[in-house]
């Protein structure tokens, strides 16, 4: 195509057709920052703004939480032989037995011990 088609291509164009690539990525623009509102509003109104400790204006409750180090967890490396087995298996029935000792349609289900969750001065 030469650009003397290109220029009469052009020139028999609207206005609306010769810029319609800037006008996508503005309304482009626009629906995102739809999005973003609607999301922060869903964070606002569900209370997980509340819950959330990443704000600036906790830092002082951020400091008192509790880093629990304890968690019996089993080695991403390491042999795998027999006895690696047997504590993965015991590990394993342990935290089967935990989650199966809980009334899923109890009134406790989401309580601090039911998710084993401990109070920050455990």
């Amino acid at each position: 195509m030469s650009e003397e088609q290109l220029i009469a291509e052009k020139n028999h164009l609207g206005k609306w057709e010769q810029h319609k690539f800037l006008l996508m990525i503005g309304c482009a623009v626009v629906i995102a920052l739809f999005f973003v509102g609607v999301a922060l509003a869903l964070y606002a109104s569900s209370g997980a703004a509340q819950l959330d400790l990443s704000r600036p204006g906790y830092q002082s409750v951020r400091e008192q939480a509790v880093r629990s180090d304890n968690l019996d967890s089993f080695p991403a490396s390491g042999q795998l032989d027999q006895q690696a087995i047997d504590q993965f298996r015991k590990l394993y029935d342990e935290r089967a037995k935990q989650a199966t000792s809980i009334d899923s349609f109890g009134g406790n289900v989401m309580s601090d011990d039911a998710l084993s969750i401990g109070s920050p001065t455990q």
